[in-house]
């Protein structure tokens, strides 16, 4: 298992999607939130992704597509 700090900074057309939900269901992690700040046109998000390393990396990939900027947080990869 691993854990993974991300901020996602969502453009205004996916602020509505169910993107994190979509993330944690389709990858099997964990996605806690630690900070979060969302109005109707922009947001992001400090989560605390869990769970095997491949699949956050791959999920990573995969928001990423989906037009969210993703960007690291210090201190990011816990494995154990």
């Amino acid at each position: 298992m691993a854990r993974q700090r991300v901020k996602f900074t969502f453009p205004p057309d996916l602020i509505q999607e169910p993107i994190i939900w979509r993330l944690g269901r389709h990858f099997d992690l964990v996605t806690n939130i630690r900070r979060a700040d969302v109005t109707e046109d922009r947001g992001w998000v400090i989560l605390e992704l869990e769970g095997e390393l491949e699949e956050i990396e791959r999920g990573i990939r995969w928001v990423q597509e989906q037009g969210v900027r993703v960007d690291p947080v210090p201190g990011d990869i816990v494995e154990g």
